[in-house]
């Protein structure tokens, strides 16, 4: 039976790792630990991938709170204002409105504030 070498596979998968450790500094460059740093880059990218939604929400849900205390309402009245006015826009809308767009933002409020004392 022939002998197989296996070479260009092993080169192959090093080259990969190697191609993505690129620009890394030290050590890193090389096979081993750029292999073990690669690897841990991809689990961090893959975890904060998720985790950017979290806080992404959380950054929306601070200007609409911080815009609706203005006008004399909590984010949760005004949210559950909103909800009773048939209001279907996210939250990322709404704080896109309460930086940018503050008196269509104000109206919103004032719709949330009838439909709360109704």
């Amino acid at each position: 039976m022939p002998r197989v070498t296996r070479g260009t596979k092993g080169h192959r998968r090093h080259k990969k790792i190697l191609e993505i450790a690129k620009g890394y500094v030290g050590g890193r460059k090389l096979y081993r630990q750029g292999r073990e740093t690669v690897e841990k880059g991809l689990t961090y990218a893959f975890r904060d991938r998720k985790a950017r939604k979290r806080d992404f929400r959380r950054l929306w849900i601070v200007r609409i709170n911080a815009a609706a205390r203005l006008e004399g309402l909590s984010y949760g009245l005004l949210m559950h204002g909103l909800k009773q006015a048939g209001v279907e826009l996210d939250r990322k809308v709404l704080a896109e409105m309460a930086v940018n767009e503050r008196a269509a933002f104000n109206e919103l409020v004032a719709l949330a504030k009838s439909k709360l004392a109704a």
